[in-house]
């Protein structure tokens, strides 16, 4: 198996983004604001909560974007939102020729969109488009295939050398840990899970074109479709911290591949880092014997399955299959193959973990 992970940004560069944040935070917020809950309701002036829209206007500037509407539904909700306005039903959605994200597909069946599949890893791919014409571009940010080794902003200059079709990029589970986002590399709108980045549940984040952003507001007019004041800043509160905490989550990422591939597990065939997602640990075994390590893990304290991956739930060290876009590409991957996200815990944890479920399974 050979993997192409994302860069990731330093701890260093994790305080620094922290820092920005906080400096665009109290740009846009009085003190006084700071301290307060926020307002609920359609308000006169702009038709959504005031500390909605400021919290708004912190994101947009954060990720450098026109505009930024936080949409109820997390990630999916705010997909589908841009979905419904860019496209119309049988447009044609060019997108990477790999298993496409599940709620994602959801989305693409019920408008009956045509799908135009390109190989991403292969800028020349996008030659097609010089007489072809689709209606809008999906990249998928993280891997979809253990063999992805596409690179965004490259991937959003190739196509937007060819032509100016509205590109979206969906950030879910890269967003605050790549450099960098799609809308700030050249695409039109950046979609992801605020769930994702310590908010609470049901949360999503559209950055981008202000023509989009608009359209979506439309959309979202009614009071029951609003993310009130409160819920915002709690979102914004909560993104303050995410940064350093990934950053420290993706050192030990590496420090458990490193450990594994010295063979301080017996049993474990080879570890690769890896965007199954989430950035994780792959480890494969010797022997087809995934399903009997994650039984005993689980006993061992090991979390047996996500909530939104890494949202503020997750605390413990979770010990999972592969992906499902994974496992379609390469179905036998289940049984020798399993993804560990250390979420909050040191590599320590997770080697003690894996040490002793692998014992057991081997037994």
């Amino acid at each position: 198996m050979i993997t192409y992970p994302i860069k990731q940004i330093s701890l260093e560069e994790a305080i620094n983004l922290q820092f920005k944040l906080v400096d665009i935070i109290q740009s846009v917020f009085r003190g006084h604001e700071l301290l307060e809950a926020g307002d609920y309701g359609v308000s006169l002036e702009l038709g959504r909560p005031k500390t909605t829209a400021k919290v708004e206007r912190v994101l947009a500037k954060f990720f450098d974007a026109e505009d930024s509407a936080l949409v109820r539904g997390a990630g999916t909700g705010a997909m589908r939102l841009v979905f419904n306005s860019l496209l119309k039903p049988l447009n044609t959605l060019l997108v990477h020729d790999a298993p496409i994200y599940p709620t994602t597909q959801n989305l693409i069946d019920m408008m009956g969109l045509k799908l135009l599949k390109v190989n991403m890893n292969d800028l020349d791919s996008f030659e097609i488009l010089k007489n072809t014409k689709v209606d809008a571009v999906l990249i998928q940010h993280s891997r979809q295939k253990p063999d992805d080794s596409y690179e965004l902003e490259k991937v959003i200059k190739a196509i937007k050398d060819i032509t100016d079709v509205p590109i979206i990029t969906d950030e879910n589970y890269v967003v605050m840990k790549a450099p960098y986002i799609g809308v700030q590399l050249g695409a039109d709108v950046s979609v992801f899970s605020m769930f994702k980045l310590l908010a609470p549940e049901g949360i999503g984040c559209v950055v981008g074109k202000k023509y989009i952003i608009d359209e979506i507001r439309k959309l979202t007019y009614s009071g029951g479709s609003q993310v009130q004041g409160p819920e915002a800043m709690e979102a914004l509160r909560s993104l303050v911290y995410t940064p350093v905490s990934l950053a420290i989550q993706a050192m030990q990422v590496d420090e458990i591949v490193n450990r594994l591939n010295t063979g301080e597990i017996k049993g474990v065939k080879k570890a690769y880092v890896a965007n199954a997602q989430s950035r994780v640990v792959l480890v494969e075994f010797e022997e087809p014997i995934a399903a009997k390590v994650l039984k005993y893990a689980e006993e061992m304290g090991a979390v047996p399955y996500p909530v939104g991956s890494e949202s503020r739930y997750e605390i413990g060290a979770m010990f999972y299959r592969v992906s499902g876009t994974f496992i379609e590409n390469n179905p036998d991957i289940k049984n020798y193959v399993i993804r560990i996200n250390p979420m909050r815990a040191g590599a320590d944890t997770v080697i003690r973990i894996l040490k002793e479920a692998v014992k057991k399974s081997l037994t």
